[in-house]
């Protein structure tokens, strides 16, 4: 399914479900505010990823149950079942979406009025239905950018430094809108460094799509590919790092997950600093504040993670030099 057959199915009415958190109250008759996430890839890697989130909210005083909700939903992938999902949490109501990312957050902001908290927003103002500013979001969407693609130019330095003999290189990117432009800043700084970029894409959870790509790229002598993340990729996650090993083709992702499932190695902004740096904007919005003025805010840590393991399978050697470097060295 394209992105934007996606969204407009998302367009239709919202629907109302009675659930347990609805009408909870905290001693003196208040009502419990309730924090609604939908995530788009899986259970396990969405509610992995948003355990910092829940620490924060503790660490602020909020004690889950008593004095906050939090509703967690997952489409597994699915992106069928997001319009219950939204429309479910949305009539409870919640006080505030927490949101995985750009394509969550593009169906929240079209479906509701309910403030949005996001990460991994893209760092420039390019996609105005999400907001028209840093500074001044200018809607119900606030929250942090990851620089995504922004950081391409680095880890295709890294590539070159552990690869010497890299000529050709791989961009997986999400295709399930072909007219969005997923890969293009990776594609242009590859050329710049002199690889030639081949770009891979994934229009569904398809684990033989992922290995035949592989099989594609080892066939075209390339021996890495550096992986977007986005819902599908991150669904994809375990496969996409197996099928790596298995073609022994060096995976590069954006975040640390990605080095811990078998990837070479990850770098990009520290997700989990993103996620607890929401939970203090989720914490604002609920006292009073409001979306639009709350300004989008940049990654300010960042995190280098090596798969020593993996290295050793598919042959590369990582010099003490880089090792240094890194945040976090799987053995």
């Amino acid at each position: 399914m394209r992105r934007r057959d996606f969204i407009t199915m998302l367009g239709g009415a919202v629907t109302a479900w009675p659930l347990s958190a609805q009408g909870q109250q905290q001693p003196g008759g208040r009502r419990i505010p309730i924090v609604g996430f939908i995530g788009l890839a899986s259970a396990s890697v969405d509610g992995q990823a948003i355990v910092p989130f829940r620490q924060t909210l503790s660490e602020l005083g909020y004690i889950e149950g008593r004095t906050i909700v939090i509703e967690e939903r997952n489409a597994e992938g699915n992106v069928e079942r997001a319009r219950a999902l939204i429309a479910e949490l949305a009539a409870l109501p919640v006080d505030v979406f927490l949101s995985p990312g750009p394509a969550m957050s593009r169906a929240l902001v079209r479906l509701t009025k309910i403030p949005v908290v996001a990460i991994a927003l893209p760092a420039t103002a390019s996609e105005p239905e999400l907001f028209s500013s840093l500074a001044h979001p200018g809607g119900t969407l606030t929250g942090f950018s990851a620089l995504g693609e922004e950081m391409s130019a680095k880890r295709i330095e890294m590539l070159k430094e552990l690869i010497p003999g890299l000529k050709t290189l791989g961009v997986m990117h999400n295709a399930t809108d072909p007219s969005f432009t997923w890969g293009e800043q990776t594609m242009a700084d590859a050329r710049k460094s002199g690889l030639e970029p081949v770009k891979f894409g994934l229009s569904s959870l398809s684990t033989a799509t992922v290995v035949e790509h592989f099989k594609t790229l080892g066939e075209m002598r390339g021996t890495a590919m550096i992986v977007l993340r986005d819902f599908l990729t991150a669904a994809l996650t375990a496969d996409i790092c197996k099928a790596g090993i298995d073609a022994r083709i060096a995976v590069v992702g954006e975040f640390s997950e990605y080095a811990r499932a078998g990837a070479l190695l990850s770098y990009g902004a520290d997700q989990a600093d993103l996620l607890r740096r929401a939970a203090g904007y989720v914490d604002r919005v609920l006292k009073g504040e409001k979306a639009v003025d709350l300004p989008i805010q940049l990654p300010t840590k960042f995190e280098l993670a090596l798969n020593l393991k993996t290295a050793r399978t598919i042959g590369i050697d990582i010099p003490p030099t880089i090792q240094v470097r890194a945040e976090q060295v799987i053995e």
